[in-house]
């Protein structure tokens, strides 16, 4: 374990950071396509009740009941629930990123993420994030999320570590404000290579693309 770097914690992001996002806008015009569903009224049921979904105060149940079942289809729960689960896919190589930096640094790594309740517990399952990440501050979880910068200093108690002490990877510009507005070390994540750049600037160097692997 090599110790060049102050940084003793890094936060990141899930949807755009280490996966795609799970229900995203461009997820949900998929389904409605589908499954031929009017993509003006399920967007627009959806935004009056997705906060309070995310934040885990509205079921997952409750939420396809509001949003898609609050009429007869000619189509499952299951079968929508099966294609809103597969709509996650993996960035490989953030996952392995954020893996070797934890062993090669000691780092204590958190998710900070806006995620229901149901996708966020698939997507942990799925993709074994819990076998490198040490603590997940999902909003579904501490019913707070971004861009309320509660969720943030929650993050920062839970990790007991002070703001300059961390790395924030996030892909939202605002949520990098808002983080970085907390004395958090924050990079906007738009690709691999420049994260890993970005990453090298604050003393956690990237050994494969050192490398050039």
């Amino acid at each position: 374990m090599k110790k060049a770097t102050d940084v003793t914690h890094l936060f990141l992001d899930v949807g755009g950071v280490l996966l795609t996002n799970g229900w995203d806008y461009r997820a949900r015009r998929r389904a409605a396509a589908n499954f031929k569903l009017e993509w003006a009224e399920m967007e627009e049921r959806h935004h009056l009740i997705f906060e309070s979904h995310e934040e885990g105060k509205v079921a997952f149940e409750e939420y396809l009941g509001r949003v898609v079942f609050y009429q007869k289809r000619p189509f499952t729960r299951a079968q929508f629930r099966r294609f809103l689960f597969a709509q996650s896919r993996p960035y490989p190589k953030m996952l392995d990123l954020a893996a070797r930096l934890k062993l090669r640094y000691g780092l204590k790594i958190a998710v900070v993420s806006n995620e229901a309740r149901e996708v966020n517990a698939y997507r942990i399952r799925k993709f074994k994030l819990d076998g490198f990440v040490d603590s997940f501050i999902s909003s579904c979880f501490v019913h707070i999320r971004k861009p309320d910068a509660d969720i943030f200093r929650l993050a920062l108690d839970i990790a007991q570590a002070p703001a300059r002490q961390v790395v924030y990877i996030e892909n939202t510009p605002m949520f990098v404000q808002i983080a970085e507005g907390l004395g958090i070390r924050s990079i906007l994540h738009t690709d691999y290579e420049t994260t890993c750049a970005k990453l090298a600037s604050f003393g956690l160097r990237n050994e494969r693309a050192v490398n050039g692997d």
